[in-house]
């Protein structure tokens, strides 16, 4: 088969296996991308609220329905389904009304939690943007998990085409776009939340960086990365800036040492930069959340508590306390660290890309960082560390391959051969 049908039928397998789970991927910040999109759907506010809340409760109950089939003690009792639903319902409703009485009843989202806090989630309308289309002709249920499969599949399919730009065989290939899927970076995009927009749109900003570090189609190239920091800005600005930090780092970096593709390397830095100082002059024209309202969202557990008065040196402490029991738990379970060590090194096999490549999966850190709450699901905010696996393992394999395979042929005799060179 020709590799785009390998692709197109690993993508379908995937797609095929998620049938197991359609609901109960849902986060509570789901129900606020859900009401947005349905409001820019036309739909009314109370419309919208209805139809989140009934898609959010009956998921609950769907969760609780399997979980008292696997209870040793209960297993055998009544469905809790439908009365978890009907209370889950009852208590989103009471939290809505009390909101809307006290004056919270602005801007595109069903207010769910206080205004501060739903105000970080109106300035990401990107993700919003692209469920209208799902959810409009499928219904929430189906809506959601379509987009999540078609968001996932996108970034295996971006992770393939980098891979296949930078010389990998086929196999190799193929193998980056498995282990996006399997890895934690494939369970979280199929989390409907802006995880899986926001890891494609940055894997396509590391597709252009390879194109021009292959030099070819420089000015598509170029393009691909500044229209993704665009639209990464509508996704969750936040990334826009990190990569567009990383990015500037990294192109400046290889422009000082590379003679090759100079002035396109220069472009790719200018374009970071432009990225990271547009990002924080719109998000101040606009009236954005700033960096202190985030913070005082996570140390007041979404203002439930009053303000922090000394917030950064509080901050500060929380950050190093985190960091020490992440390295505790890594150490502990040290998968991430092995995988991140296999794709550093893979990475360094391409040294001018691999800059790019390790840029990009340090954007996962910075966000941690600026948000060190250790009880978020599954290491959602530290996720795009596993682009540095998933691309660089590849590299690795693909290196040591080529290393065998020119160690395996024998030196040709004068004049019947050309020596075989190792690829760089």
């Amino acid at each position: 088969m020709r590799p785009r049908t390998w692709v197109l039928v690993l993508a379908a397998v995937f797609a095929v296996l998620q049938l197991a789970n359609v609901t109960g991927r849902d986060t509570p910040d789901t129900k606020n991308y859900l009401s947005y999109a349905l409001s820019l759907s036309g739909e009314s506010k109370r419309a919208a609220a209805t139809v989140t809340i009934d898609y959010y409760c009956a998921s609950r109950g769907d969760v609780a329905r399997r979980d008292q089939s696997v209870n040793a003690l209960n297993f055998h009792g009544k469905d809790p389904a439908a009365r978890v639903a009907k209370k889950c319902r009852a208590a989103q409703w009471r939290v809505v009304d009390a909101q809307v009485r006290a004056g919270n009843s602005g801007g595109f989202i069903t207010p769910f939690m206080p205004e501060r806090f739903m105000s970080i989630f109106e300035v990401r309308p990107g993700y919003p943007v692209f469920l209208v289309p799902f959810v409009t002709l499928l219904g929430p249920v189906w809506g959601l998990w379509t987009s999540s499969v078609v968001l996932t599949v996108a970034g295996g399919i971006l992770v393939f085409l980098i891979l296949r730009t930078l010389s990998v065989s086929v196999p190799l290939a193929l193998t980056g776009q498995a282990l996006y899927y399997v890895l934690p970076c494939g369970t979280t995009a199929m989390r409907p939340m802006t995880e899986g927009l926001m890891m494609a749109l940055t894997l396509a900003a590391v597709w252009g960086c390879a194109l021009v570090a292959t030099g070819r189609r420089t000015r598509a190239a170029l393009a691909l990365v500044g229209g993704s920091l665009l639209l990464l800005f509508t996704v969750k600005h936040s990334q826009a800036l990190f990569l567009g930090l990383c990015l500037a780092g990294a192109g400046a970096l290889v422009a000082v040492r590379q003679r090759q593709q100079r002035r396109a390397w220069a472009v790719v830095a200018g374009l970071g930069a432009a990225a990271a100082v547009g990002t924080l002059v719109l998000a101040g024209l606009l009236h954005y959340p700033s960096q202190t309202d985030s913070l005082q969202d996570l140390l007041t557990d979404h203002y439930a508590r009053p303000d922090r008065a000394r917030l950064y040196p509080e901050f500060l402490h929380l950050e190093a306390d985190f960091w020490l029991e992440w390295t505790r738990q890594q150490l502990w379970q040290p998968v991430l660290a092995a995988a991140l060590g296999a794709g550093l090194w893979g990475a360094s096999r391409r040294p001018v890309f691999g800059v790019f490549l390790i840029g990009a999966a340090f954007t996962g850190i910075l966000t941690q960082a600026a948000h060190p709450d250790i009880s978020v699901w599954g290491g959602r905010l530290i996720v795009l560390v596993w682009l540095l696996p998933v691309v660089g393992v590849p590299l690795l394999l693909e290196s040591a391959v080529r290393g065998k395979a020119v160690v395996a042929v024998p030196a040709q005799a004068p004049g019947l051969g050309e020596r075989a060179q190792p690829v760089r």
